[in-house]
């Protein structure tokens, strides 16, 4: 019912910048908070690197801070999250992920995930 594409994902020299983004889609009544994590290889845990707020508020994992920036287009149900300064160690699949406001039977919060997007920073 609800989608979460993710793009802007790639290969970038350290010290290069990246964009991610991430769009929202179906049957959506209102989105809550909205984040990006990352998972840096299969099986380990994902991990949350930036969180907004539908009123913009902004939160950063401590390894982030200064670098990267999220942001929110709430029109277009869209979240941003600007990566600069990249380091190999920010090597990982981003994922999106929102607390969505469904009808399924009932009005509900539900949360959703996008598939991820690669981001690889080579040294």
């Amino acid at each position: 019912q609800v989608q979460l594409v993710e793009s802007g994902g790639g290969v970038v020299q350290a010290g290069g910048s990246l964009r991610l983004s991430c769009a929202a889609s179906g049957n959506i009544v209102s989105i809550g908070d909205m984040a990006w994590y990352h998972q840096e290889a299969p099986g380990k845990q994902r991990e949350l690197v930036a969180t907004v707020t539908a009123s913009g508020r902004t939160n950063y994992a401590d390894s982030v801070k200064e670098r990267f920036t999220i942001s929110r287009d709430n029109a277009k149900n869209t979240i941003y999250l600007q990566m600069d300064s990249l380091e190999p160690e920010d090597t990982a699949v981003y994922y999106c992920h929102a607390r969505v406001l469904v009808i399924q039977g009932r009005l509900q919060w539900a949360d959703y995930w996008g598939q991820g997007t690669q981001v690889t920073v080579s040294s």
